[in-house]
């Protein structure tokens, strides 16, 4: 999956916009401008493509408008929001991951002494021990 667009149905509120995907049941977000809210789509609508490609989710492909009258409120509209996957991802997938480790006392002053960065060795004994 590379570039990739759903439609989504902007509503306006008593503070801002929602915005959810018809396509996406649960893909929803909201902004108190219409910028912020187009901003928080693609997140949201990057997030949610990423979680269902990692839970194995067959992802349906979008529709395209117009929807069913039904579907939408008085003074909402429609909006394409296109995410390209692969940023999506490498972003996701590259960040840092905090964790907490116990090491003995000793061998801590001695490699603060040394000037050793933890997370740097950590990462390669991580690679070394899974053969990366």
């Amino acid at each position: 999956m590379k570039s990739t667009t759903y439609f989504a149905i902007v509503e306006p509120t008593k503070s801002g916009y929602s915005l959810y995907f018809p396509d996406l049941l649960g893909c929803i977000t909201c902004g108190e401008t219409i910028e912020e809210t187009l901003k928080n789509a693609e997140e949201v609508l990057g997030l949610h493509l990423w979680g269902m490609e990692k839970d194995n989710e067959e992802i349906p492909e979008p529709t395209k408008p117009p929807f069913l009258d039904e579907e939408m409120e008085e003074n909402s509209f429609i909006m394409p929001i296109t995410v390209y996957m692969p940023l999506v991802k490498n972003e996701i997938e590259s960040r840092a991951v905090k964790k907490t480790l116990t090491i003995p006392y000793w061998l801590n002053v001695e490699a603060e002494k040394a000037g050793v960065n933890f997370s740097q060795v950590l990462q390669v004994a991580l690679k070394e021990k899974l053969n990366f």
